[in-house]
């Protein structure tokens, strides 16, 4: 069975669309209607498919990076900065990973000032250490005696025998990346070792290692590349800048930030998400349940929640502290004078003196802060939990269901896209509203909540609409016997559906990633309109007076 990631990703490919809210047209297949049928909104327009596809294509800010493609760019640097200094690739390579694979470093570096760059990076023109021609010499490691052509030496001049090689090499491969940025085994000799090297003297296995190491500093040191988090997914994402939308889906499907990582999660910035997910991890809320629905034993001091109608409270082992639930005294000192087992007028005389007013306050705050967390949190999960199901559903409709509305309604599967489309714009909209409860938590405006939450429940609403007709209306033309007349009317409200939902969704987008800017915009303008009308007001009443004055003086 395919995963979410797979379904998802199928339609990407097909459809070359990144995302919901670039702007788009639709298939022309879907806006066959009948002249009596009624208008949902959507209009058909004749508009050449190449024109359109080209039109996304356009407007995606980053380049799925697959394998190959990573070691094509790699190796286009690296022959690029030999070609240019004139050196070798195995130079040109330690020169990138020194400076992060910025070739236009490189070359500035380089240009400007060529025995600095040659000498902090380990790239030596001449030896530093002299040998004589012919006779033995000794390996720095081991100290055995080699003929001349058993010992090998970098372009520093220290000889190191063949095996000592091997395992000084080996070693540092399974050290980790490390490896990449090897020098001499000289402790005090700067020469860098190349990749010639690591071919010539390391294993298969370690070899396989190390160009793992190098591959990944091609990203890892690339500010303008990251690899997918998805788990298993070996792909990366290289962004271009310029963009205030950073969500990005990989070939694997999953859809990602890339500027935190996290799920994709537009129009909300990357702070309010962190601030959600660490309050949805972090142990305020369960303090915030502690202190709200528990009370200190006035004994050990643990929290105690009530869980009998009794106010008689015995605390548990080995304190066994008996005390009375609302005034946190004794149980001894109670009785029928203090108001039995179910009351207590110690407690009731006592807050009218106000010795409770601070620690009820309290209580009574966190117990606010944690019901208005657990609102905004319940439909943040309800959303996920809806998305989850909408593409188990796609799925299912995808394997099974259309194959057989097919059948029923006499229709080619090819007709029947616009119940895949509204079943993909379904899963992006619950992403949108689930995050659009993150966002409206960390709201304090109140005029621009107001506006946020209509705004919100407008979207929603069509919302709905769209999520009951796909799901439940659906399944009467699936248990039909026949094909029925009124498939036509279904795919017609359905495409109008989905295309009233998208431009809901699209006002809340765009209106959220604005920083709901209308509200400020309206309030000026209703300001202004109101000051206006207020000095036409004290205007008048100026002129009628002089006007009085006149007759008066006339008279």
């Amino acid at each position: 069975m395919d995963s979410e990631d797979d379904l998802l990703g199928a339609h990407d490919m097909e459809s070359g669309e990144d995302d919901f809210y670039s702007g788009g047209g639709s298939d022309d297949d879907y806006n066959e209607t009948d002249g009596d049928e009624p208008d949902y909104g959507f209009v058909e327009e004749d508009v050449d498919d190449s024109v359109m596809i080209a039109s996304h294509r356009s407007q995606i800010n980053y380049v799925v990076l697959k394998e190959e493609d990573i070691r094509r760019l790699q190796m286009d640097d690296i022959g690029r900065v030999s070609m240019v200094l004139s050196i070798s690739e195995a130079e040109a390579s330690i020169l990138l990973l020194h400076y992060h694979w910025s070739v236009s470093k490189v070359h500035d570096e380089w240009f400007a000032d060529e025995e600095r760059v040659r000498k902090a990076v380990g790239i030596l023109e001449r030896p530093v250490v002299s040998t004589l021609d012919g006779g033995e010499l000794t390996c720095g490691i081991c100290f055995e005696p080699f003929q001349r052509e058993e010992v090998v030496s970098l372009a520093c001049g220290h000889p190191f025998c063949s095996t000592c090689w091997t395992g000084y090499i080996s070693t540092t491969i399974n050290d980790g990346p490390g490896c990449l940025m090897l020098k001499c085994p000289e402790p005090s000799c700067p020469a860098a070792v190349g990749q010639d090297m690591f071919e010539k003297f390391a294993s298969k296995e370690d070899k396989e290692k190390y160009y793992k190491y190098f591959l990944r500093s091609y990203i890892e040191d690339n500010r303008k590349m990251k690899w997918c988090p998805a788990p298993g997914c070996e792909n990366a994402i290289e962004f271009t800048a310029g963009t205030s939308n950073y969500d990005v889906s990989c070939s694997c499907s999953r859809s990602f930030c890339w500027n935190c990582t996290e799920e994709a999660h537009r129009p909300v910035d990357c702070h309010t998400v962190a601030q959600w997910i660490r309050k949805n991890s972090a142990e305020s809320e369960n303090m915030n349940w502690i202190l709200a629905n528990s009370k200190p034993c006035p004994k050990c001091k643990r929290p105690i929640e009530k869980n009998h109608g009794c106010m008689h409270m015995t605390c548990t082992p080995p304190c066994k502290y008996e005390f009375c639930w609302l005034c946190l005294n004794a149980w001894t000192a109670h009785g029928e004078r203090t108001g039995g087992f179910y009351a207590c007028n110690r407690y009731e005389s006592a807050k009218q003196e106000g010795l409770y007013d601070e620690a009820e306050k309290r209580r009574e705050m966190a117990k606010n802060s944690l019901e208005r967390y657990t609102h905004y949190y319940e439909r943040w999960a309800s959303n996920q939990t809806s998305r989850q199901k909408a593409v188990e559903d796609l799925q299912k409709a995808q394997l099974e269901k259309l194959e057989k509305l097919s059948d029923i309604q006499c229709t080619p599967e090819s007709q029947l896209k616009f119940i895949t489309e509204a079943w993909l714009q379904i899963i992006e909209c619950r992403r949108v509203l689930k995050w659009t409860y993150a966002y409206g938590y960390y709201l304090p405006d109140h005029d621009k909540k107001q506006f946020f939450e209509y705004l919100q429940g407008e979207a929603e609403s069509g919302l709905e609409r769209l999520h009951k007709c796909v799901e439940k209306e659906l399944e009467v033309f699936l248990n039909a016997e026949g094909s029925s007349d009124n498939f036509n009317h279904f795919r017609t409200k359905l495409t109008g559906l989905t295309s009233i939902t998208k431009t809901y969704f699209e006002n809340l987008v765009k209106a959220l990633e604005n920083g709901l800017a209308d509200v400020d915009t309206t309030q000026g303008a209703s300001s202004k309109s109101t000051s206006s009308k207020s000095s036409k007001t004290k205007g008048g009443g100026k002129g009628k007076g002089s006007s009085k004055s006149k007759n008066s003086d006339g008279n």
